[in-house]
């Protein structure tokens, strides 16, 4: 991924220099099985772990001839390592290497987007607490519908994280296994207690069956939720994007001193950032179809997957977490205009209330279909002849006869939608 779009920690995740540490871990791990349970001498893990350095660039020449990066990477340390290091790798193949340290860089990556979400819901929380009452139009179709808070619409967001949460979770979990099974994953070089002390020591667990590889499912699990949060995140973009439009303006992103919107239009304040995570939304979610595309190989296995990991183990994972981070400080810091939404909320003079009248209506015994036509009628007429509907339900007689002045007027008031506010934010915030 271009530097624009990365944060350190990841791009150190998916630097070649870790990814050799990792596979020098494995060895090492591997080795030291074999040494406890007699298969190798004694002190080749010790040696190769004091001596065995991480040279890329050395690597890099080998590979150029030998056309091979795992061999390009085991001829670097047994040349640094000297001659004990020709019991490393002993029963293994390349894939044992290739997967279990793929997988211990998505669970690396992973760890941090759960901690990126972490500060999603953390800010999430806060604004939706500080906005439960703050009265805004709710829109279905992009027309305005009921009245709801601006703290409801960001606990729904908080609810939707919560479960990203679980599913990078699970996903994680998923993702965590390892194999040192040999060539076509029968163990017949290599014995099946070596694989059950590298898992162990390297935090993970032994893959039930490989087939030389690690099943793709799993992978294509880890990326399909990547994508899925990728969409969470561009729906909260989506919408702060609308509710910055100049005819709606409930909100803008945090615009800086010096900040410059247009070129040519210097009145402009545009919500880049918020354009920017849609965009970046869709390259994470390019990334899943490819993964799932892996899951069908030839036989025991090809490499077939190989070329698409290679690109997208870290753009995935590296793009996300940019974004994810982007989003938590534009949730943290955008400017939310309360006098605005109020204004919103009573641009359509009163329709918000129709539902309540077309019920009321038929609670009295009046027809549904009646109820909802004559509702209807004002409705229209409220909206091409701008008047309020109150004004025109209270001198229909038809309506009159069966409902109160009083009730009318009660009708017409905003507190009866937040009633249950508390009650949806207990569930939610438990």
């Amino acid at each position: 991924m271009i530097s624009r779009y990365s944060r350190k920690e990841l791009v150190q995740i998916w630097s070649e220099e870790n990814k050799y540490k990792i596979w020098l871990d494995v060895e090492v791990a591997a080795a030291e099985a074999m040494e406890k349970y007699k298969i190798i001498p004694k002190g080749v893990a010790s040696v190769v772990k004091k001596k065995g350095k991480i040279k890329v660039k050395r690597i890099h020449e080998i590979e150029a001839k030998v056309k091979h990066d795992v061999i390009a990477f085991l001829t670097s340390i047994t040349e640094q390592a000297g001659i004990k290091a020709r019991y490393l790798h002993q029963g293994m193949t390349s894939s044992d290497i290739l997967d279990t340290g793929f997988n211990l860089q998505l669970v690396q990556s992973g760890k941090i987007l759960i901690k990126d979400i972490d500060k999603i819901l953390s800010v999430l929380k806060r604004q939706a607490k500080k906005h439960k009452l703050t009265p805004c139009i709710g829109r279905s179709h992009g027309i305005h519908a009921e009245p709801l808070t601006f703290g409801l619409k960001l606990a729904s967001f908080y609810e939707e994280f919560k479960r990203n949460k679980n599913r990078l979770e699970d996903a994680i979990d998923n993702i965590s296994t390892c194999s040192i099974s040999g060539a076509v994953g029968t163990f017949a070089n290599i014995d099946p207690k070596v694989e059950v002390y590298v898992a162990k020591k390297l935090k993970l667990k032994p893959e039930p069956i490989s087939t030389q590889i690690i099943p793709r499912d799993r992978h294509a699990h880890y990326f399909s939720v990547l994508g899925i949060i990728a969409g969470s995140v561009e729906r909260v973009s989506t919408e702060i994007r609308h509710l910055q439009r100049s005819e709606v303006y409930e909100l803008q992103e945090f615009f800086s001193k010096d900040q410059k919107g247009s070129s040519a239009m210097p009145h402009k304040k545009n919500p880049i950032l918020s354009e920017n995570l849609t965009g970046l939304s869709r390259i994470v979610r390019g990334y899943v179809v490819p993964s799932l595309e892996n899951i069908a190989l030839w036989h025991e296995r090809d490499i077939s997957h190989s070329s698409v990991e290679r690109n997208i183990g870290p753009d995935a994972n590296i793009t996300l977490d940019f974004a994810l981070i982007r989003l938590a400080n534009v949730l943290d810091k955008m400017i939310i205009y309360p006098k605005k939404m109020l204004k919103n909320l009573n641009l359509t003079k009163g329709l918000v209330f129709s539902q309540e009248i077309m019920i009321e209506l038929t609670k009295s015994g009046m027809q549904r279909e009646k109820a909802y036509k004559i509702v209807q009628k004002h409705s229209k007429d409220s909206f091409t002849k701008n008047i309020n509907l109150i004004d025109l339900i209270k001198i229909d007689k038809s309506i009159t006869s069966k409902i109160s002045l009083n009730k009318i007027d009660s009708i017409f008031k905003y507190s009866k939608h937040f009633k249950n506010v508390n009650y949806i934010f207990k569930r939610v915030f438990k």
